[in-house]
């Protein structure tokens, strides 16, 4: 049950719950950024979580709004030109993924089709070397039985 600006905290009310349960940092504005630790989101005062407070005695809690994160008021910072370099760095590998995810299809007889073809070299080049394993092993003659070294004996 989280409290919100919908379920009746006006915006002065939850920027006044902010300053007054975040004892580590001050809250300006229900605009102003944190950086969760947990989850590693950047979020503002709008998204954070406020629990609690039901029957007017149950105390208020502050919750990260990252799904599935649990993070309280300790584990959020002020977001740095690192930590925002940091954040900018892993949006960019995640949309970097996602667009390897969506260039690469599944055809109906269950083979990935990729569009880039760095896929098709790799897969080409280690053809090659199975044929090349595969055409030496031939080659060695193999020890006729009997005049197999004795178990324990290097040959």
């Amino acid at each position: 049950m989280t409290l919100s600006t919908a379920t009746g905290l006006s915006e002065d009310e939850k920027l006044e719950v902010l300053r007054r349960l975040d004892q580590f940092r001050q809250w300006h504005s229900l605009d102003d950024k944190r950086y969760c630790l947990v989850c590693g989101t950047l979020i503002s005062g709008r998204q954070i979580q406020i629990a609690g407070g039901t029957r007017g005695t149950d105390p208020l809690r502050l919750s990260c709004p990252t799904n599935k994160c649990n993070a309280i008021p300790m584990d959020w910072v002020l977001p740095t030109s690192e930590i925002l370099a940091k954040v900018e760095k892993l949006a960019e590998e995640e949309r970097k993924a996602s667009a390897l995810k969506s260039a690469a299809a599944t055809t109906g007889n269950g083979k990935t089709l990729y569009a880039d073809k760095s896929h098709e070299h790799f897969v080409s080049r280690l053809c090659r070397l199975a044929f090349h394993l595969k055409r030496h092993s031939k080659a060695v003659t193999p020890i006729p039985a009997g005049l197999e070294p004795p178990s324990g004996v290097a040959g």
